[in-house]
C-alpha cells in the first residue's frame, strides 16, 4: 500500500505530562483511508491530526455502523517500541467490521499503516512504567443517507493517545457492581463486535455503578440474568484455591480478548490450571464466601490485568483477598507486562520490534 505522507508539526512535549490519564492527549499526526464500491479503499494517508468532517447525513449518525480497536506501542528497555499481539487486534477489527455489515481492511496494508504512524510519532511512546502508546483504529459509515442500510461509503483512520495505566490507581483492586436490571450484549447480538453501541447501552449501569462507589461493572448474562458475562469492558477470571484460572467460555456476547487469549496461553506455562466454562453468579457468591475463590480479576488491553477487591450485588458485599492484589494476578500482570515492555523474553511470539534508529522490524 502507497501511503501519503505529509507535512506536520513536529512539538513533542518534553517531557510528557505527569498525569497522563488515558485519552487525554493526542500526536500530531493521524493515518486515514476512504472506501467506495467503485474503488476499494484508496487515498491512504498520513496527515496532521485535525477534526474530521461528515455530513449531518452520514450514516454512521443514524444507523450506528461504527468499530474500532485497541492497542498499545510500548517502549522498551533498549529504547526501541514494541507492538504486542497487533496481528489479533487487526483479525478482530475485520471481524467486527464483518458482524457490522462494514468491508474489511486489508491485514497487511492496516499493519503498514499502524507501523508507519507509530515509526513516525515514536518520540510519544512513554518510556516510564506502566505508560504506553495507545493506537486506536476505527472504521465509520460516511455515505449521506438516511435509508436503514449498510452503507457503501467508510472512512477508516487511526489515531494515537500517550496513556498511563487505565485505572489512576495502577494496579490496585477495583470495586465492582454486578448488574440484574441491565445487560450489556445478547447471544446474536453485536457483544462479539468492538462496536460502540456496546458500550452506549452499558453507560447507564457504570453510573449507577459510580454511584454505589465502584469503578466497574459485571455483567450478567442477558437471558437468563443467572452467568457472569464481562466486567467493564474487559473479560472476567477467577481464581480458585490459588491454582485454577476460570473464565466465561466465549459465547457470543462475550469479546474475544486479546489479553484473555494471552492470560490463556501463558498461566499453564507459570503453573496454573485453566478453564473455560459457565459461570453462575450464585456460584461465585458462594466461592468466595467459603473461601474457594481465592481472587478474580479483570482482563483488557487497557488495564492488563486489573485485580478485583470487591463485589457488590443485591445489597451482599463480597471481599476478595482482603482487597489486595493476589498472588495470581500479580503473576499474570508482571509476566505479560515483562513481555509487553521487553524485560522478559517474548516465547511465543507476540511482539513486533520496532527499531526506531534503522526503521527496520523484527517479528519476535
Amino acid at each position: 500500500m502507497l501511503i501519503r505522507i505529509d507535512s506536520a508539526p513536529d512539538y513533542v512535549p518534553q517531557p510528557l505530562p505527569a498525569e497522563l490519564g488515558f485519552g487525554r492527549y493526542f500526536t500530531n499526526r493521524m493515518f486515514l483511508q476512504r472506501y467506495s464500491p467503485e474503488r476499494g479503499w484508496h487515498d491512504a494517508q498520513i496527515v496532521p491530526y485535525a477534526p474530521l468532517t461528515l455530513d449531518p447525513a452520514a450514516e454512521v449518525f443514524h444507523c450506528g455502523q461504527m468499530v474500532f480497536e485497541g492497542t498499545k506501542a510500548y517502549r522498551r528497555v533498549d529504547g526501541n517500541v514494541n507492538l504486542f499481539r497487533v496481528d489479533r487486534n487487526i483479525e478482530r477489527f475485520n471481524c467486527s467490521a464483518q458482524r457490522m455489515g462494514m468491508p474489511t481492511v486489508e491485514p497487511a496494508d492496516h499493519l503498514q499503516a499502524i507501523e508507519t504512524l507509530v515509526r513516525l510519532e515514536q518520540r510519544w511512546v512513554p518510556a516510564r512504567s506502566g505508560s504506553a502508546l495507545y493506537i486506536r483504529p476505527v472504521m465509520l459509515a460516511v455515505e449521506r443517507s438516511l435509508e436503514v442500510r449498510a452503507s457503501r461509503e467508510y472512512l477508516h483512520y487511526i489515531i494515537l493517545s500517550p496513556v498511563g495505566p487505565y485505572f489512576g490507581s495502577g494496579f490496585q483492586p477495583v470495586s465492582v457492581y454486578v448488574s440484574h436490571e441491565h445487560v450489556r450484549a445478547v447471544r446474536g447480538g453485536t457483544g462479539e463486535a468492538k462496536t460502540p453501541g456496546n458500550y452506549a447501552g452499558s453507560l447507564y449501569a457504570t453510573e449507577e455503578a459510580r454511584a454505589q462507589g465502584c469503578q466497574q461493572v459485571l455483567w450478567l448474562d442477558a437471558v437468563e440474568r443467572r452467568y457472569v458475562d464481562e466486567v467493564g469492558a474487559m473479560n472476567v477470571a477467577f481464581v480458585y484455591d490459588g491454582r485454577e484460572i476460570r473464565t466465561p467460555a466465549l459465547s457470543g456476547s462475550i469479546l474475544h480478548g486479546v489479553t484473555r487469549d494471552s492470560v490463556l496461553r501463558l498461566a499453564p506455562d507459570l503453573g496454573y490450571r485453566v478453564a473455560e466454562a459457565s459461570i453462575e453468579l450464585e456460584t461465585v457468591l458462594r466461592d468466595i464466601e467459603r473461601g474457594a475463590i481465592t481472587e478474580a480479576f479483570g482482563m483488557g488491553t487497557g488495564a492488563v490485568i486489573a485485580p478485583i477487591g470487591k463485589l457488590y450485588y443485591q445489597g451482599r458485599e463480597q471481599t476478595l483477598n482482603q482487597g489486595q492484589p493476589g498472588p495470581v494476578a500479580s503473576a499474570l500482570y508482571d509476566t505479560l507486562t515483562g513481555i509487553q515492555y521487553g524485560r522478559v523474553p517474548d516465547r511465543y511470539g507476540w511482539t513486533r520490534i520496532l527499531d526506531v534508529r534503522s526503521g527496520a522490524t523484527t517479528a519476535v
